[in-house]
Formats: structure tokens, sequence, C-alpha cells
């Protein structure tokens, strides 16, 4: 169902504006989808939209696939948050702590079971101070985690729950990880101050 009205240069499709996607590509979501649909797109893949877009327009990489999001979307061909192999969403936090500490409270067992106790993961690869990746209890959907300073004292985490098999689980899990990283963010903090 198309939520979206691409003809309305306010109305945002893909989280963008027509008049930030004219100013960038020359052309506004009308035109685009306009375009798209005299080239018969509405029948395409994600990637076959792609190569006409990237075929027959000069704009960069980025665009072209924004261009492209935005057309499914518009079209009713992409629900939000929605990806080729699955649904994705995001969640990040900022927490006035170091850095090293925001990692280990996720690394660390026992620093983890205080603020994420009822997880089942499995973590495939940490760099430490940088990422986690991890493979969700039910096997199938994968936790990117990303952690940034973002100095004096302070650090921000960044995750990606994706492969996600529905829109409804996806609206789950962008619930859920908007909790538990809140939940991260007070223990974290009131134990720094309290050692403060």
């Amino acid at each position: 169902m198309n939520t979206t009205n691409p003809k309305n240069p306010s109305s945002k499709v893909a989280g963008i504006s027509a008049d930030a996607v004219r100013r960038a590509t020359g052309r506004d979501w009308a035109e685009w989808c306009a375009l798209l649909d005299q080239a018969g797109a509405r029948k395409m893949t994600h990637q076959q939209i792609v190569a006409i877009v990237s075929g027959k327009f000069r704009i960069g990489s980025w665009w072209q696939q924004m261009i492209t999001v935005g057309y499914e979307q518009a079209r009713g061909l992409r629900q939000k948050h929605q990806k080729p192999e699955g649904f994705e969403i995001s969640g990040s936090k900022t927490v006035a702590v170091p850095l090293a500490k925001l990692f280990t409270a996720w690394h660390d067992d026992r620093q983890r079971r205080r603020w994420l106790a009822d997880a089942d993961f499995t973590v495939r690869k940490a760099t430490p101070n940088k990422s986690l990746r991890l493979t969700w209890g039910d096997g199938k959907t994968s936790v990117d985690v990303n952690f940034y300073a973002k100095g004096d004292g302070k650090s921000q985490v960044s995750l990606n729950h994706g492969k996600l098999p529905n829109v409804t689980q996806a609206a789950r899990m962008k619930k859920y990880w908007a909790g538990e990283l809140a939940k991260l963010r007070t223990i974290l903090e009131d134990q720094h101050e309290c050692r403060a």
C-alpha cells in the first residue's frame, strides 16, 4: 500500500523529501516514479531497478539505492525496514561512559546479564571497542553492534538486527532493543556516577 505521496514536494519517501531528492539527483520523487513506471520497474527485482537507475542516470551509488528503495516503498513493493533478505531494524544509544566500559557491558557475559538477561545469542566476531557480530538465538537472524567514542567520557552503541522474517517481528524487535538500550544506559550511567 502506498503510504506516501511522491507528488507532494514535502512528502518523504524512504525518509527523504522530494525537495532533497531533486537537489541531489535533478528529479523529485514523482518524476523518478514516473520514469521507473515507464521502464516497467513494478515487475522488476531490486537489482534490476538499480541497474536501470545506474545505467541511464548519472547519480552516485548511494542515490541509486535510495531511489530504488523509495520507488519500491512508494509503489507498495517494499515495506518499511524491508531488505532483500528480510526485515532489518536499527537502534542506538549514547551513554555517558567511556568507550571501553560500554563495549565491556556488551562483551562480558557477567556484565551483560545485568541488563540483557533474557537474550540468547552467539558472538561470531568481536573487535574490542569497535564491534560485535552476533547470531541471535533463533539461529536465523543476526545483530551487528558498533561502538563509537563521542568525546569526554561519552560513547555510542549502534545496532542493526537483520534477517527478521516479517514486519511484525521487526516492530517487536525495534521495541525490544529500544527498551534494552535504555536499560543499559541507566545501569551504566548510575554505576559510573556512583564511582565518580
